[in-house]
């Protein structure tokens, strides 16, 4: 079967742009049950990757050690489409859903650097301020490496 090339698609550089601007991802891992398990995400994108941060231990972190295969999508609702008729409403919007592979960020300097990413990103307001030493140490920061990435959106006028 021959894969129909969507109307819609974000070139790679919006695709980029969406990445580096909106601030919540949804990350999908495998969970021990077999099942999906969705959490929204405070990210940065950076290098070709996507990084996140979190405490060292609980559902995503074990998730992800176990199969760092993953999911992660964005997007950015710009305005609904009002119609007569409700099941002609629409949405103007731009998504992206990244296939990849998690891992734990060992490297202290990378860990460091993706902190300071996000601190840029989030609280500019404390760029340049020294991270606790105790609290480095319970912060888990994970590197997504993109194996696969469609960015899609719909103008509102066809």
């Amino acid at each position: 079967m021959q894969a129909r090339m969507k109307k819609y698609q974000l070139t790679r550089n919006q695709t980029e742009n969406l990445l580096k601007t909106e601030p919540v991802g949804r990350l999908a891992t495998l969970g021990e049950d077999g099942f999906p398990y969705i959490t929204p995400v405070h990210f940065v994108y950076m290098g070709g990757c996507i990084y996140f941060h979190g405490l060292a231990a609980g559902s995503k972190l074990a998730n992800i050690q176990k199969d760092g295969r993953v999911c992660f999508e964005i997007e950015r609702l710009e305005s609904l489409l009002h119609d007569a008729n409700p099941c002609d409403t629409n949405t103007v919007y731009q998504s992206a859903i990244i296939m990849g592979r998690a891992e734990v960020v060992e490297g202290l300097e990378e860990k460091k650097g993706v902190l300071d990413a996000i601190v840029a990103k989030y609280t500019p307001q404390h760029r340049g301020r020294e991270y606790p030493e105790n609290m480095v140490k319970m912060t888990a920061v994970v590197r997504i490496a993109v194996t696969s990435c469609t960015g899609k959106y719909y103008p509102g006028t066809a």
